[in-house]
């Protein structure tokens, strides 16, 4: 056959367009703030409106994505519970602090972890008496070569993790004073007209990398005064943890 492995040669390893196909509506509901319909879903997958909705069907027997009485699609409350038991000890070390520190600073704070070259925010809080506040959606992904989080989590990584995450690509310069004064910052880089500041965590073996952080409109805050706040933060989370 002619795409049977030849002698000597190893089979491609197998795996579930099905599957595959769910995780990918998962995604694209992940970034959007309003409820899709099951057309543009189906566009977006480039896939025939008939298996997207089997894939919703599926997902929706679950509780991983809901529909409103309009037919509007987003993701269920179901995810909810699966995100509880990722990285279970630092979330819940981390949630009362990142809400005392929201609302501290009137900003919003979040946590995020190293995964596949990439940070994700695992868990945020949005201070409580704030209009303002820059909305940071847990699963929301950047590239670790962005934004104060990708910034801290560098800082925090030996050559040969790094050279493992990218090869091809050297740290930014940015990381001698990130290590120097304890925190990142950065101004316009995921999202214009925001600035993030954030701390490595220093956690025990056998953990992600991770950081704590806060984002907030541009030139509402001092980055040093901010800066000092969540790095009393984050040492207080890594002193649980330890």
């Amino acid at each position: 056959m002619g795409n049977a492995p030849l002698p000597g040669e190893k089979a491609a390893p197998a795996h579930s367009q099905t599957l595959s196909r769910g995780i990918r509506m998962l995604e694209i509901l992940s970034d959007e703030t309003t409820a899709l319909s099951i057309g543009e879903i189906s566009a977006r997958m480039g896939v025939h409106r008939s298996i997207a909705y089997r894939i919703l069907r599926t997902l929706e027997d679950h509780g991983l994505v809901a529909r409103d009485s309009a037919g509007g699609i987003s993701l269920g409350t179901g995810l909810a519970t699966l995100a509880r038991g990722v990285a279970r000890d630092l979330q819940t070390a981390a949630l009362p602090e990142l809400t005392s520190l929201a609302n501290e600073l009137g900003t919003t704070a979040f946590l995020v972890v190293l995964d596949r070259g990439d940070c994700t925010t695992l868990t945020s809080v949005e201070p409580r008496h704030s209009r303002a506040a820059v909305v940071q959606r847990p699963g929301t992904r950047h590239s670790l070569h962005v934004g104060a989080p990708g910034l801290a989590i560098q800082a925090m990584l030996d050559d040969s993790q790094w050279e493992a995450i990218s090869p091809d690509q050297p740290r930014r310069p940015e990381v001698a004073s990130v290590r120097e004064l304890g925190f990142a910052v950065s101004h316009h880089e995921v999202l214009p007209g925001v600035t993030s500041v954030a701390v490595p965590l220093r956690l025990t073996q056998g953990l992600q990398p991770a950081a704590i952080a806060v984002v907030y409109p541009s030139a509402q805050l001092p980055p040093e005064q901010v800066g000092s706040s969540v790095k009393e933060a984050a040492r207080r989370i890594s002193e649980q943890l330890r």
